[in-house]
C-alpha cells in the first residue's frame, strides 16, 4: 500500500478540513432538530437524510483530495454506506417510525463500526488521527444502542397544568431527539478537532477516516 504523499504544508486539503465540514453538517442537522416542535418520523428522516448525504458527499471528495490512494478504502467505505443510508431514507412516500429506527441503527452500527476498527488499526501503526477516529466511531455506535433501547410503540399521555393541555410523548420523538443529541455531540468534538493546533505530520496519509489530534497528544 503506497503512502508516499506531499508533506501537509503542501496540500490544499488536510484532514481538518474534512472534519470541519462533518461537523457543520452535524451542528446544522441538531440545530434543526432541536428547534423544531415536531420530532415525528418524517421530520427525523428528513434532517437525518440530509446529514446523511451531505456527510457522504465530503467524505467521498475527502478520499481524493485529503489521502494517499492506498489509503482512501476506510473513508470510502464510509462514505457509500452513509450515502446510502441517507438516499433510503430521502424517500418521502416511505418515511416511518419503523423506517426511521432501522435505518439509522443500521448506519449507526455500520458507520460507527468502519470508523471504530480503522481507528484501532491505525493507532497501532502511530496514526496521530486515530484515536478521535475511535472517540466518533464509538460515539456513533452508542447512538445505535441508545436506539435500539428505545421502543418505537412507547406512549405516554401527561398534561401540563401550566400549559392547560395534554401532550403524548412517543418512541420516535425520543429517539429523534437521541439523533438529535448525537449530531450535536459531533459536531463538537469535530469542530474542536478541526481547529485545535495541528501536529506537523509525516510524509503519510492518516488511513482511518476521523479527527486529527491536537499538538502534544501521544
Amino acid at each position: 500500500m503506497s503512502s508516499a504523499v506531499p508533506a501537509a504544508a503542501s496540500r490544499t486539503f488536510e484532514v481538518r478540513h474534512l472534519q470541519l465540514a462533518r461537523a457543520l453538517f452535524a451542528a446544522l442537522a441538531a440545530v434543526m432538530i432541536t428547534f423544531s416542535p415536531d420530532h415525528s418520523a418524517t421530520v427525523g428522516l428528513s434532517v437525518f437524510s440530509g446529514f446523511a448525504i451531505a456527510a457522504a458527499i465530503v467524505e467521498l471528495v475527502a478520499a481524493w483530495l485529503v489521502y494517499a490512494s492506498g489509503a482512501r478504502a476506510a473513508v470510502v467505505l464510509l462514505g457509500v454506506t452513509t450515502l446510502l443510508a441517507g438516499m433510503g431514507s430521502g424517500i418521502p412516500a416511505l418515511r416511518s417510525t419503523t423506517l426511521f429506527f432501522v435505518v439509522v441503527i443500521a448506519w449507526a452500527f455500520l458507520s460507527g463500526i468502519i470508523e471504530l476498527v480503522t481507528g484501532i488499526r491505525g493507532r497501532r501503526s502511530g496514526d496521530p488521527a486515530a484515536r478521535d477516529a475511535v472517540l466518533i466511531g464509538s460515539i456513533t455506535i452508542a447512538l445505535g444502542v441508545g436506539l435500539l433501547l428505545v421502543n418505537p410503540a412507547y406512549s405516554l399521555e401527561y398534561f401540563i397544568k401550566e400549559a392547560g393541555q395534554s401532550f403524548t410523548l412517543t418512541g420516535i420523538t425520543i429517539g429523534v431527539g437521541i439523533f438529535g443529541g448525537y449530531a450535536a455531540i459531533i459536531a463538537v468534538f469535530l469542530g474542536i478537532a478541526g481547529f485545535s493546533p495541528r501536529r506537523v505530520e509525516a510524509a503519510s496519509t492518516p488511513s482511518a477516516p476521523g479527527v486529527e489530534a491536537p499538538e502534544g497528544t501521544p
